[in-house]
């Protein structure tokens, strides 16, 4: 399935026009775009199960909630979907992004619990040869460059701010993330683009997934 530029013409007048008013005459429009997002998600998912063991997806509402925000506009101003994982083994979450001249692909661990993080940080504390070699892989830099995500000014607790990964064990979130153009996202290829690089994350979420289900020595935690 290809999207069509009227997607984008749709985001674009809403972010000029991000008030109720202009909202409720153009609502017709708005459902046809979101309805073709949605078949896009659709068949996306679908060629996903063929790698990856999937629990559900969640196409987000555009309705913005303004109660505890300093911007009250009442709409976001793109499209967006987070797939999940299934089982408790699986780890990681995927996410596609649809704004005009702000696309992107993305995936990890947004906000991981503090027991996950401090396993992690141990694991990585320890030996991180193995996410180096993933990281460091042609294809992991092809198509995402390197680790994204939120970062500790010094070193964690307990940790020493000299260590060789220091700058691995700053990081609070895990992201990877592959910006997108606007043609990228109309091209009749864009539904395998996508699903590719989702199946390009997949080390990433693996080496992750057997970190969160084992202890320091490698020994499945209770319940795995």
């Amino acid at each position: 399935m290809t999207l069509q530029r009227s997607l984008f013409d749709f985001l674009s007048n809403l972010s000029l026009q991000n008030n109720r008013e202009w909202f409720t005459l153009n609502k017709g429009i708005y459902q046809v775009e979101l309805s073709q997002f949605k078949l896009f998600c659709d068949e996306l998912f679908l060629k996903m199960e063929s790698f990856d063991l999937l629990e559900g997806k969640n196409v987000f509402r555009i309705y913005r909630d303004v109660r505890f925000s300093k911007d009250k506009l009442p709409y976001k101003t793109h499209f967006s979907v987070g797939i999940t994982r299934a089982t408790k083994w699986k780890r990681g979450g995927y996410y596609l992004h649809l704004q005009p001249g702000e696309s992107f692909i993305g995936g990890g661990f947004w906000a991981p619990e503090p027991a996950d993080l401090k396993r992690i940080r141990q694991e990585l504390a320890a030996d991180s040869s193995t996410l180096q070699k993933i990281t460091q892989s042609p294809d992991f830099k092809k198509f995402f460059g390197e680790i994204q995500g939120e970062k500790l000014k010094t070193a964690p607790q307990s940790f020493p701010r000299d260590h060789e990964n220091i700058e691995l064990l700053k990081f609070k979130q895990f992201l990877l993330l592959r910006k997108l153009n606007d043609e990228e996202v109309l091209s009749d290829q864009f539904l395998d683009h996508v699903s590719d690089t989702f199946k390009q994350m997949l080390p990433f979420f693996d080496y992750f997934s057997d970190v969160l289900t084992t202890d320091e020595n490698g020994t499945p935690l209770p319940g795995f």
